[in-house]
């Protein structure tokens, strides 16, 4: 079922978010469904469990190719309940944010992360994997994390001077060669452990 994305200043969206004890419970299952449900009818590239108002440690990713994204941009559909990010790059990168939880404020603005993560989470069907990965999609993971900790995107833009609406942040940022570059997947290397 698609979901309202809830907005910014929703007290949900700071709140404590619980881990999953039992994976065959029918509520993880209706949650991950929403999500999948709700990323995809609203053309995100991930959502967290609070952003529909589900205080769960639970978010899924699937970057897709557009008009904007290209196939080196793209990643298969993923799930990560109770995820931790065990090791990340000193390198660091800055790559272009928005957020669904903004909607109706509509920005985006620079925010630096590192180039490379590795994450460590479960499956909908409780078998934990790790993942290794760069580019847009060790983005969204990090970005979709931090509402976990209830931390959203604005508290880490580098320069809130640069915050752009959608349509000056596609006219003079998105096809920027380096802004391109940085959201190309180099490493994907996921693994059952």
């Amino acid at each position: 079922m698609v979901r309202v994305t809830i907005q910014v200043g929703d007290p949900r969206l700071k709140a404590p978010n619980k881990r999953v004890d039992n994976f065959s419970d029918p509520e993880l299952k209706r949650i991950v469904d929403d999500l999948v449900d709700s990323m995809r009818a609203n053309d995100l590239i991930g959502v967290a469990a609070p952003q529909i108002g589900e205080n769960w440690k639970v978010f899924v990713t699937e970057p897709r190719e557009t008009k904007f994204r290209t196939a080196d941009q793209t990643d298969e559909l993923r799930t990560y309940i109770d995820p931790q990010i065990i090791d990340a790059s000193k390198e660091e990168v800055i790559i272009w944010e928005g957020c669904n939880s903004f909607a109706r404020s509509q920005i985006f603005g620079p925010v630096k992360r590192p180039r490379e993560i590795t994450i460590e989470a479960y499956t909908l069907a409780g078998k934990k994997f790790r993942l290794v990965c760069d580019g847009i999609l060790v983005r969204v993971i990090q970005h979709e994390y931090d509402h976990l900790d209830g931390i959203e995107f604005i508290e880490k833009v580098t320069d809130i001077t640069q915050l752009k609406s959608p349509e000056s942040y596609i006219r003079d940022v998105k096809g920027l060669p380096e802004i391109i570059q940085a959201a190309v997947i180099t490493k994907k290397i996921a693994q059952f452990i």
